[in-house]
């Protein structure tokens, strides 16, 4: 039996009507779950942690790209009509400062999501607490496997190769070119090395030869340097050398192996390939090496006249003229802050983060502007890898030759 409602109850819904009738649209819109925290019919906030100080300084690029993105955008007009705010935050590649950052990006300035963060060991540290709040990690500058678990960790996606995808092709290429290996690895000693060290020798398992690992050395991020490590793999007669290193170990290794006038079959994993990290490392030295690639090398001859290299190009000398125009970390970066842009076009008006995901995931397809002709994302909701095909290819001093075709995992 219905009952009439007291004069208190009657007054309480008709306050309620009321203000609901009379509040702004973005307040209706978020009452019914099409703006998240982070978003506005003004404004769309983005975050980001990367080593902008501390010795993974060289990667602070990413953020700095991103920010000049985001501001041409903006100066025409943003995103469906809304501004980006960017904010790029320094974690100098540790871990407690990355969790204080990523912190303060969700708690205080409340982003609708992450995007490009940098590294495996920062990342890890904020992987449980950002999907328990159900914030978007994506497009991050590492290709840990961990990143691929949508079941347990939906809100995380890689924007590298994953690191076994490429373990297994190099490999398969050593099995390939080289099926007596003797092959001395150098890894940083973190869960970023070992990811490519069990794929790798799995494969040489698997394939039951005589390819065999016959030296690993490690090294630490605070190490000054990795002579100590390569003098040990130049004399264990290794004829094969699998360097899993980044940044300044990545080009003194380089350099090292030269130095020693050693010259096995030289393997480096594709965020090393960059040109800023080989012309550290002196380009003759780094001649003959051999790499996985997926992105256009900015800066060489080969890409000289690239509508994309040309884009970023635009980019780099108006709004950022004091970076390396040869410098390969920028422009993955500008190709991440794009990718990025039109997961958030494809969101239109329905800016939850959800759909933020939904949209991620659904970049299937296509192909960044710092991606080669023939490699795109290979997102669905059940397998996060992020591309499953990479050309094997050769540095010849100048650049890079490129096979003719991609190479499945």
């Amino acid at each position: 039996m219905s009952r009439k409602p007291t004069r208190r109850e009657f007054s309480v819904t008709a306050l309620a009507t009321a203000l609901t009738a009379t509040l702004p649209a973005p307040f209706v819109w978020a009452a019914n779950k099409t703006y998240d925290p982070g978003a506005s019919d003004t404004e769309i906030k983005l975050g980001q942690t990367v080593p902008h100080s501390g010795p993974g300084s060289l990667y602070g690029v990413l953020g700095r790209v991103g920010e000049a993105y985001f501001q041409m955008l903006n100066e025409k007009g943003g995103i469906n009509g809304r501004k980006i705010k960017f904010l790029s935050v320094d974690d100098s590649y540790s871990a407690p400062k990355c969790v204080e950052a990523t912190r303060r990006l969700v708690e205080q300035e409340e982003v609708l999501a992450l995007f490009g963060s940098l590294g495996t060991a920062p990342q890890t540290a904020v992987h449980k607490y950002l999907n328990s709040k159900g914030v978007p990690q994506l497009l991050l500058n590492s290709g840990a496997s961990k990143w691929n678990d949508p079941k347990k960790f939906k809100w995380t996606m890689a924007g590298l190769p994953l690191y076994p995808t490429e373990a297994r092709i190099l490999a398969r290429h050593v099995l390939k070119t080289r099926p007596n290996a003797k092959i001395g690895i150098l890894y940083q000693n973190d869960d970023f090395g070992r990811d490519f060290l069990g794929p790798f020798k799995k494969v040489l398992q698997e394939a039951g030869g005589t390819a065999q690992v016959i030296m690993e050395q490690s090294y630490d991020l605070t190490e000054p340097t990795v002579d100590s490590q390569l003098i040990n793999l130049s004399k264990s007669g290794a004829d094969v050398f699998f360097n899993v290193s980044t940044g300044k170990a990545a080009s003194q290794s380089i350099r090292k192996v030269a130095e020693l006038g050693w010259k096995p079959l030289h393997l480096l994993f594709s965020s090393s390939t960059g040109r800023s990290i080989l012309s550290a490392a002196g380009l003759a030295n780094a001649t003959g090496i051999v790499a996985v690639r997926y992105a256009k090398e900015v800066g060489g001859p080969l890409w000289a006249n690239d509508p994309d290299v040309l884009a970023f190009e635009d980019l780099r000398k108006t709004y950022l003229p004091n970076v390396d125009p040869g410098n390969t970390i920028a422009f993955a970066g500008y190709g991440q802050a794009v990718t990025m842009a039109e997961v958030l076009r494809r969101c239109g008006d329905d800016l939850r983060r959800a759909n933020v995901l939904k949209q991620a995931i659904g970049l299937a397809g296509f192909r960044p502007p710092y991606f080669l002709e023939g490699i795109s994302h290979s997102f669905s909701a059940d397998d996060y890898t992020p591309m499953k095909t990479l050309f094997i290819s050769q540095f010849n001093g100048k650049d890079w030759d490129v096979s003719d075709k991609p190479v499945a995992e």
